[in-house]
This record gives structure tokens, sequence and C-alpha cells, in this order.
């Protein structure tokens, strides 16, 4: 069977490969972003260097894309301890990183108002459009809620015994501090990478049949009656 023909087999390792995937691709989105790696006073950087905008931009975006099939592979590995509580952190998590990668589209707009404008009327302009309400309250406050979701998430995973208590931390940690370029970039990708991919790692060592939540059959030894009463005439 191939793997993609096979549902148990093709979902945990889609699951399990983007959550070792995904930090990589955001630290690499924070690196190639110009404005934090100047830090200080960004006015005009994002008109000054749109290339390095448009790769930042995208790289971020896939980055939050790219957690979806693993929190989902989360929250089907929470079975028998915190189900509730780990569907709704889900669901919380879900709906935030999707809001969180339609944000990335700021970005380009950045970019272009810094270029078709004087570089401090064209900043000022994007920052009143972000602070739309539709905009914050339809996409920012919803893409934390879902960080926050994300580490209610991992805390549900791990009592459910199905990863390790201290991933979400990792993860929640590293998120926010690699925004600090360079060193909070190095130290926060290395946590995000280490809780991300411990869980995303056991996802893809464990059995197809552990995915699926069954249990191993036990060998019967030999010699060892079956349960059945012979019959003799």
């Amino acid at each position: 069977m191939s793997v993609l023909s096979s549902p148990l087999g093709f979902r945990r390792r889609a699951a399990g490969s983007c959550l070792v995937v995904a930090p990589l691709v955001y630290i690499a989105g924070i690196v190639a972003d110009p404005a934090l790696r100047q830090g200080g006073d960004t006015v005009g950087v994002y008109g000054r260097y749109p290339e390095q905008v448009s790769v930042s931009a995208s790289l971020l975006h896939w980055s939050w894309v790219l957690l979806v099939p693993g929190i989902i592979g989360m929250v089907h590995l929470i079975r028998s301890r915190g189900v509730v509580f780990g569907h709704i952190a889900g669901g919380v998590a879900l709906l935030g990183v999707v809001n969180f990668s339609a944000l990335m589209l700021g970005d380009f707009f950045y970019s272009r108002l810094e270029r078709a404008l004087p570089p401090a009327q064209g900043a000022m302009l994007a920052d009143e459009a972000f602070a739309d309400p539709g905009a914050t309250f339809g996409f920012q406050i919803p893409g934390f809620l879902g960080l926050i979701g994300l580490f209610l998430l991992g805390l549900a995973l791990a009592y459910a015994r199905q990863g390790p208590w201290w991933a979400p931390f990792a993860m929640l940690a590293g998120i926010f501090s690699a925004t600090f370029f360079p060193i909070g970039t190095l130290v926060g990708g290395l946590l995000y990478l280490a809780g991300s991919g411990a869980i995303g790692l056991r996802m893809l060592r464990m059995s197809d049949a552990e995915w699926a939540g069954e249990e191993a059959a036990q060998p019967v030894p030999a010699g060892a009656s079956s349960g059945n009463r012979a019959t003799t005439l």
C-alpha cells in the first residue's frame, strides 16, 4: 500500500512532518523580515526592501498554515483523558492560526504604501487600517487567542500522556521570543523547534496501530488453552 493510499499512515506522517517543518519555516520568515532584522525605527523599511518583505510574509504565512495539520493530529491523539478540553483548545488554536496567516497580507500593504507615498504617510495609513475594529476583533485578537489555544492543546496532549509536558511552554516561548533578532531568534527558534518537533517526531515514530488507538494484540503462549472446551465423542 502506498503512503498516499494509507489513511492512517498518510495522516500520521502529514501531521508529524508539519509540526517539525512549521518552526523551521517560521524562523526563516523571521530572518527574511527586514524590519525585524533592523529593529528600532522601522518606518520605510518595508518600502525599501519589497522583495525581502514578499519572501518573509509568504514564509510566515506558510508557517501558520503548516500548523493546521499538526493541530488536527494533536487533537486526534487526545482520546481517553481531557477529550472535551482538547476539542475546545484545538478548535481555538485552529481558528487562531488561520487568522495569523491572513494577517501576513498586511506586510504587502505596508510595503506598497511606503513605496507609493512618503514612507511615514504610507506607514500611518497602514497602521490606521490595522487599527480598524474589524481588523482588531476579527483577526488580531482571535490570532493571539489561537496561540493560547495551541498552548492549552499542548497541555491537554501531555495530560493524555501523548506528549511531553514542557512542549507547549517551549512552543509559546519560542514563537514570541523569536521576533527579537538575533539572539531571541536563535533561542526562540530552538525552543519552538524543540517543543513542536518533540510532538511531531513522536507522531512519526509511532505505529499506525498506536495512531489509530488500537491496543497491540497480545501473543497467546504456546500450549495455552484457547478458552474453548474440546468436545470428545
